[in-house]
């Protein structure tokens, strides 16, 4: 005879398999009386299944959507199918929520039977994806793999190629993902020059654990760890520049990838932004079509105030 969560189990698949079932059939099923199966249909209201009943001879039980998520009974060919779709959204930004996909993955990946585990690793390898427009994707199961060393707090040794296309190992303490809406940044903090550091994902090549404790003390804020780093690592030329408007509508008109917002005020935000050139800078500012003011570097200044003045003076007549 079933134990009562075994036969919970066994239930809550057939409730699942079509629209509805009698009692009776419902205690064929599972070889119990209907008093058996009446007690069990309460148990799974009371862990929150939304369950159905009608009336009468033709009556019987349905299973519809409830206002909560309880734990859900999938098979083998279902955990799978759930796995891979959870992965496909978290790389490609399919449902918008990408840090929601990359979690529930995760929590799924953990429970998962080691027969499914192996079946997930060889689609990981099986599955090519070409690069879009954004450039080089992050490899499958290493965005996981990434998340899981996030998630236990261990120190690990860390093969990155750089831009250039150099090859350095480090270790690292991981700390968390960022997705930027792009790609997947990687912050974590380097143990030797003790410093936190932002690595694009898809650079990574292998990232093993030390059996070690990550330090994790004083962690910066990732999201605006990696904002800045984006919109002020690659360039040679920064600028502060003040909007008349709140942050919302500053991050709206230069995004947090672009520069790094702060608030002045109710009513105003200052913006870190960098380029390549004064002129450069001049040309970006000036196609935002907003009132701002630069406040540094005077270069800065001096190349949006001749840019102004000469779409003035052209447009004069």
């Amino acid at each position: 005879m079933l134990s009562s969560s075994a036969r919970l189990l066994r239930l809550l698949s057939l409730l699942s398999s079509r629209p509805s079932w009698t009692c009776a059939e419902l205690a064929e099923r599972m070889e119990v009386t209907d008093r058996t199966v009446r007690r069990d249909v309460a148990r799974l209201r009371e862990l929150g299944y939304s369950v159905d009943s009608e009336a009468g001879p033709w009556g019987g039980y349905r299973l519809r959507a409830g206002s909560r998520v309880p734990p859900l009974i999938l098979d083998d060919e279902e955990a799978l199918a759930v796995a891979v779709g959870l992965r496909e959204a978290a790389l490609s930004d399919a449902l918008g929520g990408d840090q929601a996909a990359l979690s529930a993955l995760l929590k799924l990946r953990q429970v998962l039977p080691r027969r499914i585990a192996d079946r997930l690793g060889d689609l990981d390898d099986a599955f090519v994806r070409l690069p879009g427009a954004d450039g080089p994707q992050i490899r499958p199961g290493l965005l996981l793999e990434l998340a899981v060393a996030c998630r236990q707090g261990e120190r690990a040794r860390l093969s990155y190629t750089d831009g250039e296309g150099r090859v350095t190992v480090r270790e690292v303490d991981p700390y968390r993902l960022v997705h930027t809406g792009r790609r997947w940044y990687f912050v974590a903090r380097d143990v030797t020059r003790g410093q936190w550091r932002t690595f694009r994902a898809d650079r990574v090549d292998r990232l093993q654990p030390t059996g070690h404790p990550a330090d994790l003390t004083d962690p910066p804020d990732p999201a605006r760890l990696v904002s800045r780093n984006i919109a002020n690592g690659p360039y040679p030329l920064s600028a502060t520049v003040r909007l008349p408007v709140p942050m919302s509508e500053a991050l709206r008109l230069i995004p947090p990838t672009v520069g790094t917002h702060r608030p002045d005020g109710e009513d105003a935000t200052l913006v870190d932004i960098g380029g390549p050139d004064p002129d450069g800078l001049a040309r970006y500012l000036l196609g935002l079509g907003t009132p701002l003011r630069v406040l540094t570097p005077d270069p800065v200044r001096q190349a949006l105030a001749r840019r102004a003045l000469e779409l003035a003076e052209e447009n004069a007549g």
